[in-house]
């Protein structure tokens, strides 16, 4: 995927899921061209946290490729997901074998069986209701805008249109488009200043909003449209706040954040040294211009001032 809001899709998704589990974008399967879009592994010592994020939470309790669409996926793409999760399945087996160790030579038919390994669950998330695909697998409702495949077969599709507007769907609907969208947004903005889902989604919208240096071609991306409305409409609310009450030692944090997030989309690491400094930085003309730096950067040297 390579428009700004299929990023944008596996960013929120990934970043949302960091917060119960180790979860990475672009994993790649081995012996196939393909790439699993988010894969989660759920961390037990978070599930008290998983517990409070809804719809996502729950979707992330079994290790698990997530596979957003901008549009409503076809049957065929759903078979291509279907492949990488069978071809990733056999890559963690071949990975338990290999950290397993060689069988002993006198081992014989009634040596201890290798390693088992979960076998990780397909959800695939699309904005409309894939008919071809829920009859195709046999997919059952479990609950408003969730389904389940047929039984041994490890796969949920989630449709947008059909989620209930409540916080519990709230980071999934974000994915959505056009009005979808724009009911996310407005329900992200009327959230408390503290809530963990402003925490992950506006530096994702800072950075989506500001990314694309490219001309806008003759049919703009919808889901950037409208992530740049509803952040030019935030970005003038705290404007008028910071005039207010000056510097907020909590909106230095948050765009801290965003500096550190668009070197991450960059695919620039940032050494712990480099990431304390970022974050204990106060001055928020100090900031902004890292953060400008940081959108079109090759290396952190381009970002940071007198980087040694």
């Amino acid at each position: 995927m390579h428009n700004r809001s299929d990023q944008f899709s596996k960013n929120l998704l990934r970043d949302g899921l960091s917060l119960v589990s180790s979860a990475e974008t672009e994993v790649e399967v081995l012996a196939a061209t393909q790439k699993i879009d988010v894969y989660s592994v759920p961390d037990p010592a978070r599930q008290a946290e998983r517990a409070g994020m809804g719809l996502l939470g729950e979707l992330s309790a079994e290790p698990s490729l997530f596979e957003p669409f901008h549009r409503t996926p076809s049957l065929r793409q759903i078979r291509q997901c279907l492949r990488k999760q069978l071809t990733w399945h056999h890559e963690l087996e071949r990975r338990a074998r290999s950290a397993a160790g060689p069988a002993a030579p006198d081992e014989g038919v009634d040596a201890p069986p290798q390693p088992a390994v979960d076998f990780p669950a397909l959800v695939v998330i699309g904005p409309g209701r894939p008919e071809t695909v829920l009859d195709a697998y046999r997919c059952e409702p479990v609950q408003p805008g969730v389904y389940h495949a047929v039984p041994g077969l490890s796969m949920r599709v989630v449709v947008l249109v059909e989620l209930p507007r409540t916080r519990a769907t709230l980071l999934l609907r974000l994915l959505g488009s056009g009005r979808l969208l724009r009911e996310a947004l407005a329900d992200l903005a009327a959230l408390p200043d503290d809530a963990w889902e402003k925490s992950i989604v506006k530096p994702l919208l800072v950075h989506f909003r500001l990314g694309g240096q490219e001309p806008a071609t003759d049919k703009e991306d919808e889901v950037s449209a409208e992530i740049r409305a509803w952040f030019e409409d935030y970005e003038r609310k705290l404007r008028a706040e910071e005039r207010k009450e000056g510097r907020n030692e909590g909106r230095a944090e948050e765009a801290a954040r965003a500096v550190l997030t668009a070197l991450r989309v960059r695919g620039i690491a940032v050494p712990d040294v480099a990431r304390e400094r970022i974050l204990a930085e106060k001055n928020p003309e100090i900031l902004e211009r890292w953060h400008e730096r940081a959108i079109v950067a090759a290396s952190l040297a381009e970002v940071l001032d007198d980087l040694s």
